[in-house]
């Protein structure tokens, strides 16, 4: 089929974005209005974004017409202009909002303003969300796993359009859902199968360009809900045959669609069919919670153990009850000094549940009007339940570095639940072998990276023996990071580090220091001496033999470490006449 397109750039809103627009036909009475966010850094939990992000939304038109999600508000002008260009909005019956998070349903109020009978589609929970966001009347449609929308046979073309809708909660709100066009084969999934990665091209052309935001995209949003996608995958499966999947961030999925979805349902098997899991609790739309609990998740999934998002409002009793149950660890957000008589419920469903052989931690919601955290906490220790980790306190509006903390919180509560597996797992090599790899001899060093600045500065380190020189033109290194490392984070595509080789006849101190455990966002740089400014990326340790200031081209991931592949932009040593100092090991299956 003949595919027609147009597309149209807008002017920047200020001179750090470049935001543009394109409007594809992409089937049949079919069109895609794709918001390209060229220069989008953050997002969500603060994690970092290499290619940008897009803002999908969808026009199909049969006898009536439905809009499935709109935009990010940072849009608005151009957005709704655009739309105008493809039709009059009040000819426009249904708004399909696949969740309500604002990057997706951010001009939900002004189509309402520019249609007032135009009819809302959305899952029971999300509805109730846009009573509170849109803070206007609207006609409004909950629907559920079964029901259907027929938009009717399109008079032009002689196609009929008839939606089918599918719950799949969690993914990664409690509220959204899944719609699939029967006349055209797509199945529109907002922010399920997406990824940040902006590009002119509408289509998954280059698998192996997309693969590492894909996979960055699911570690982050989708896999601490790999038990709600295993379920969301098998209503999928109900399916007649998917030709498109139609996604709310970054290129629809056609040309290897295949892949994409095998692996969606390859790593979530391997996340939900462990015993053991955390479940972190949170209360959508309150106050910092989405996006803290998610910042937990992801610490607690760098450690290689499995984690359930648990939403307290929107999970039924009995569901509640059995995740909570059934969970070796549990994290609770504080909630508000007065709940409702729903979300109160709930929280006794949850006390209920508890058991005494599991771990229980506490986290502040900011939500403004909270129950104070050292009650929750009480309240936790009086059921006699083991501590997972301090009360993880907020006392302003969360940046960058209370994120980390959270993250790193939940990395040490990842490692308690996956001790017994790693122990397992060690003393299953051969001991001859074990003792073979342990000869192998590296030098010893401290990675350091640093972004962001003022308050907002992030900072970070680690000792490394496995770097290695790895190219001659451009000058490159490998070095191999543990996922569970904090600094991992810091080490993306892009960003910069520092490696300080440490000196033969003097490296102990600096190794010791920062060997040691550190607690949930304290300063590993704490009375160590160290030049803020000397490198790009990260500090240089005075007493450090020599430096190398390097930039992430590449990441190549292994079972348990990223081997990053780093340009070297720049060095220096202190010291012509010193030595590096050298570490032997005497086993091979840990440090």
């Amino acid at each position: 089929m003949a595919v027609a397109s147009e597309s149209a750039t807008v002017a920047p809103l200020n001179s750090d974005q470049r935001l543009s627009l394109q409007c594809e036909e992409i089937s049949t009475d079919t069109s895609t209005i794709r918001c390209l966010d060229w220069d989008r850094s953050r997002f969500d939990i603060e994690f970092g974004l290499r290619n940008g992000t897009t803002y999908n939304s969808y026009l199909i038109r049969g006898a009536k017409t439905a809009l499935v999600d709109t935009s990010h508000l940072k849009f608005k002008d151009t957005w709704l202009q655009l739309l105008k260009q493809q039709i009059e909005p009040t000819a426009i019956d249904y708004l399909i909002v696949s969740h309500t998070e604002p990057d997706h349903s951010g001009l939900v109020g002004q189509i309402i303003d520019l249609n007032p009978e135009i009819e809302i589609l959305a899952s029971k929970v999300a509805l109730q969300f846009l009573q509170d966001q849109v803070h206007r009347p609207f006609r409004s449609r909950a629907v559920k796993t079964g029901d259907e929308l027929d938009l009717g046979t399109n008079p032009t073309s002689g196609n009929a359009h008839r939606f089918e809708f599918l719950s799949a909660p969690n993914l990664h709100w409690p509220d959204t859902i899944f719609s699939f066009d029967h006349g055209t084969g797509i199945l529109y999934t907002c922010d399920a199968f997406g990824m940040h990665y902006c590009s002119d091209d509408v289509y998954d052309k280059n698998p192996s360009a997309l693969a590492p935001d894909f996979r960055f995209y699911y570690d982050c949003l989708m896999g601490p809900n790999a038990r709600s996608l295993v379920q969301a995958l098998k209503r999928v499966d109900t399916l007649p045959e998917i030709n498109t999947i139609a996604v709310g961030h970054g290129p629809l999925l056609r040309d290897h669609l295949k892949l994409w979805v095998d692996d969606y349902r390859e790593w979530s098997s391997q996340r939900s069919e462990s015993e053991s899991y955390a479940a972190v609790c949170y209360l959508s739309q309150y106050g910092f919670c989405d996006r803290l609990s998610q910042a937990i998740a992801h610490g607690i999934g760098k450690a290689d153990a499995q984690v359930q998002l648990v939403d307290l409002r929107a999970c039924e009793a009995q569901e509640l009850s059995g995740l909570i149950g059934g969970a070796k660890a549990v994290v609770v957000p504080t909630w508000p000094s007065q709940p409702d008589a729903e979300l109160q419920s709930s929280i006794g469903t949850l006390l209920a549940a508890l058991n005494t052989k599991q771990w229980v931690a506490v986290y502040d919601a900011y939500g403004g009007n909270d129950a104070p955290i050292d009650e929750v906490a009480s309240q936790l220790r009086s059921l006699e339940q083991k501590e997972a980790f301090l009360p993880l306190r907020i006392r302003k509006v969360p940046d960058s570095n209370d994120y980390q903390r959270f993250e790193e919180a939940g990395t040490d509560l990842g490692q308690l639940l996956s001790r017994a597996k790693t122990m397992a797992a060690m003393k299953s090599l051969d001991s001859n072998l074990d003792k073979a790899l342990g000869r192998l001899s590296g030098g010893l060093y401290v990675v350091t990276a640093s972004q962001g600045e003022g308050s907002n500065r992030r900072r970070s380190a680690m000792v490394a023996s496995w770097v290695s020189q790895a190219s001659f033109t451009p000058p490159g290194l490998t070095v191999a990071v543990a996922k569970d490392r904090a600094i991992e984070t810091l080490m993306q595509v892009g960003d910069r580090f520092v490696i300080n080789v440490l000196r033969e006849d003097n490296y102990q101190p600096l190794m010791r220091h920062f060997l040691k455990r550190f607690p949930p966002g304290a300063d590993r740089f704490e009375g160590i001496n160290v030049l803020d400014d000397a490198a790009e990326g990260g500090p240089v340790l005075l007493d450090a033999l020599a430096f190398l200031g390097c930039r992430v081209e590449q990441r190549l991931e292994s079972p348990d470490h990223w081997i990053i592949y780093a340009v070297v932009e720049q060095g220096n040593v202190a010291d012509a006449e010193a030595s590096t100092a050298v570490h032997h090991r005497k086993v091979g299956n840990h440090y």
